[in-house]
């Protein structure tokens, strides 16, 4: 990936930083995003330094935000060449029919058209010249039911869709792919797991709960020239639970 810079947003920890970590690791560049300034300084360093890595604080529903990382990258880096779109919020826990509306609009205001906000700003920087690829991290939710995180699985799902009109909307240059994890051991998951990890991960076929690198790994691939020629698909990543007709 030498040739590769790169955009991963809601990176100063969990899956985010883990696909960073990955890029780097394989010789690219990488911008990271996130709210936390400090978390940012402390990844930047951890990845390496300046001369490879980049963290920009700010809200990813903030256009102006997003307008100043890809500067900050063409200014430091050059022309945007991938961009992994990682942010995500679920601020609400609970049944639809008492869903709070502005919890809803907010979700879908950061899962999805912040992602397709952070696509347009890519295109400006450059992807749209150099080729390259584009991965949103989506969710088992979008694919199967969700009880109790329903429109959180509401923005995910559409968010495959938006994957699949991209990816045709933007080809032969760009590819636009999906990955859809299941319980990942991070802190915005930890609700999910915390103090039952055993019992939870009795209930997927292969008996544990995934990692950050199952997806950094995934998503590396998914913008290496192995998968030159696969565009509009969603890679679940989930150990086997959605076999079962589980999401969680």
């Amino acid at each position: 990936m030498a040739d590769q810079i790169a955009i991963v947003t809601g990176a100063s920890r969990g899956i985010g930083f883990a696909i960073a970590q990955r890029f780097v690791a394989q010789g690219a560049r990488v911008a990271i995003t996130g709210r936390d300034a400090d978390a940012l300084e402390a990844a930047v360093k951890e990845l390496g330094g300046p001369e490879v890595a980049l963290g920009v604080a700010g809200k990813g529903d903030d256009p102006a935000h997003r307008a100043a990382v890809v500067d900050a990258v063409r200014e430091r880096f050059g022309p945007v060449t991938t961009l992994i779109n990682n942010i995500g919020i679920n601020p609400a826990y609970g049944p639809l029919a008492s869903l709070d509306l502005n919890a809803a609009r907010k979700m879908a205001e950061v899962n999805l058209i912040g992602t397709l906000g952070w696509i347009q700003e890519a295109l400006r920087g450059g992807l749209a010249d150099t080729g390259g690829s584009v991965v949103n991290i989506s969710s088992v939710s979008g694919v199967r039911p969700a009880p109790g995180i329903a429109f959180y699985g509401t923005t995910k799902a559409a968010l495959i869709h938006l994957t699949e009109e991209l990816a045709v909307e933007l080809a032969p240059k760009i590819r636009v792919n999906a990955v859809a994890p299941a319980v990942v051991k991070t802190r915005f998951a930890s609700a999910l797991y915390e103090g039952r990890e055993a019992e939870v991960a009795a209930t997927y076929p292969l008996k544990r709960l995934g990692n950050t690198d199952d997806v950094a790994g995934t998503v590396a691939f998914l913008c290496s020239p192995d998968a030159a020629w696969i565009t509009g698909q969603t890679i679940v990543i989930d150990g086997g639970l959605t076999l079962t007709g589980a999401v969680q």
